[in-house]
């Protein structure tokens, strides 16, 4: 098994591609151990690595974060001795439970409409395709009087670049096929 790497725009961030599915769909962000508690093995042991502070599972990737201090030449190592166990034995990445109560992140009382369900659509058609690549994703949360909020994740979350791929990227797009789109924010932790 070959496990390749790929640096993200975030430097705190690097991208591992196990050459397999990992999530079969979906993205799982797990911002601290806590978090990973039962719900995926392979996190809870990504975990125990000195330095890394999130991880987040897309569809073939893990983008794992570390602390703004640690080394990648330690932790780099260390990961990619964990996953290369873990995919080789050929357990799952996530337990039944963490896959039933996954939901999406959103505002949770917002109502679909025919403007969200456009914008929706681009995201997981042109957006989300495209940060994945990066590590990262981005998730509709709200859209209220024209300004729209996105929930950026992985390697996208305190990306040097995000402020720019939300005003130059995404925004114009948005501007361009949702005429209703004033402004796009990111929701903040």
């Amino acid at each position: 098994m070959f496990i390749h790497t790929d640096p993200t725009p975030n430097p705190n961030t690097m991208r591992f591609l196990p050459g397999m599915a990992v999530t079969g769909g979906g993205v799982h962000e797990f911002l601290n151990a806590e978090q990973a508690n039962g719900r995926s093995p392979l996190v809870e042991r990504l975990f125990d690595i000195e330095g890394v502070e999130s991880v987040l599972l897309g569809a073939d990737f893990v983008a794992v974060s570390k602390q703004e201090n640690a080394d990648w030449t330690a932790i780099k190592t260390l990961v990619l001795g964990v996953m290369f166990e873990h995919f080789s034995s050929n357990q799952a990445v996530l337990n039944e439970a963490a896959t039933a109560h996954h939901s999406p992140a959103g505002h949770p009382d917002f109502q679909d409409t025919e403007t969200t369900l456009k914008i929706k659509d681009l995201l997981d058609t042109r957006v989300r395709p495209a940060v994945a690549r990066d590590g990262g994703d981005i998730e509709f949360y709200n859209f209220d009087r024209g300004i729209l909020w996105l929930k950026m994740r992985g390697a996208c979350s305190g990306c040097p670049s995000s402020t720019m791929t939300l005003k130059m990227g995404i925004e114009n797009m948005m501007r361009h096929y949702v005429p209703d789109v004033l402004e796009v924010r990111a929701v903040e932790d």
